[in-house]
């Protein structure tokens, strides 16, 4: 069986994108990319160089480009301060009393809670959110408005 330089390009894919699959390393993608260039330029007649300099600008480029969209992007909050992993950020509590040291007991969802104030200033009692949590201690800062 004689299989022309297409067919290797595709195989290349395939591993690629399966590399992918089972890292998540979405640069791995982008190099995929790069080779179906080179397969296509392989179906249209090109050289073995013709392919390799595709593969090369088409997969670089794309990972470049990713990289340079990516960079640009703000970094990600950090997981005790994400709404995305903990639904109680954001969310407004009631603080009666503050102790001396900035920390109170508060009620949330039907438990009793340790917090501390974040915010700048002296801590008042009143209406306060979750910026943060650390262990089991909620850091509040005051409501807005």
């Amino acid at each position: 069986m004689d299989w022309s330089f297409a067919t290797w390009w595709w195989i290349a894919t395939g591993v690629l994108v399966a590399a992918e699959l089972a890292t998540g390393t979405f640069y791995l993608l982008m190099l995929a990319i790069g080779s179906v260039a080179a397969a296509i330029a392989a179906h249209l007649g090109f050289g073995y160089s013709a392919q390799l300099v595709a593969a090369a600008v088409i997969g670089g480029g794309a990972t470049a480009a990713w990289h340079f969209k990516r960079s640009r992007q703000p970094a990600a909050a950090a997981a005790n301060a994400n709404r995305d992993v903990n639904l109680d950020i954001g969310e407004r509590v009631r603080v009666e009393l503050w102790e001396a040291d900035g920390s109170a007991r508060i009620s949330h969802r039907g438990a009793a809670w340790s917090a501390r104030f974040g915010g700048s200033g002296e801590p008042q009692p009143g209406a306060h959110v979750i910026r943060s949590i650390e262990g089991n201690r909620l850091v509040l800062d005051r409501a807005p408005g």
